[in-house]
């Protein structure tokens, strides 16, 4: 967040006079208390400036790294997943490869028949089955998926940060976003793409 020149003048008050009243902000500013209050407002949400009813404003000695590490860790995987894209694990090579292209994705996610996530299907796991003669319209998608326990998930509680670090660590695209059953099975409700995470990064960077 880019402070403007009278919020880095009233964050100055604040860390030489706090605790300090608003009141006594405008009167040091020669300004009324109505015309201070957006860049209080702004200043306390944005986590530079502490507010306490009856004691005023005080400056929290947070660094503008550390806010930023503070709203990373508040976003969670549901505020940015998207719709995943699945198909079942008994359509060829060949279909999978052209749902791939329609649905303009990097990764597909493998379905049994009662809709629990069984698989993953990268673009090098469906470019390696191209690979050599073989007839792609006569292979299942799960001979050649990604299996358990090699399968990363995340839950829409998670941490979007936690998924990203997965996603940089196993050097993947995607992970799906499941639902996990009494069973232990797990339901694809969602995506979380590096596409998701750039969306999240670049709106916090608007926010901040």
């Amino acid at each position: 967040m880019e402070l403007n020149n009278r919020q880095e003048y009233i964050l100055q008050i604040v860390k030489d006079n706090g605790p300090i009243t608003g009141e006594q902000i405008a009167e040091r500013l020669n300004l009324t208390r109505a015309t201070l209050r957006p860049d209080l407002a702004i200043l306390t949400m944005a986590g530079y400036l502490d507010a306490r009813p009856r004691v005023g404003y005080f400056y929290s000695g947070k660094t503008g790294t550390q806010l930023l590490t503070e709203n990373l860790k508040k976003i969670l995987v549901r505020n940015y997943q998207s719709i995943p894209v699945v198909v079942n694990e008994n359509v060829s090579v060949y279909d999978a490869i052209v749902t791939m292209f329609l649905e303009d994705v990097g990764t597909l996610f493998v379905i049994d028949e009662k809709n629990h996530l069984v698989g993953v299907l990268s673009r090098k796991d469906l470019l390696r089955a191209s690979i050599g003669k073989q007839e792609l319209t006569s292979i299942p998608v799960n001979i050649i998926m990604t299996r358990m326990p090699n399968i990363t998930t995340c839950e829409k509680e998670d941490l979007l940060i936690d998924v990203a670090k997965s996603l940089i660590d196993k050097q993947i695209d995607a992970v799906p976003v499941v639902n996990k059953t009494e069973n232990g099975e797990m339901e694809v409700t969602g995506r979380i793409t590096k596409t998701n995470i750039t969306k999240a990064f670049v709106a916090l960077a608007e926010d901040i």
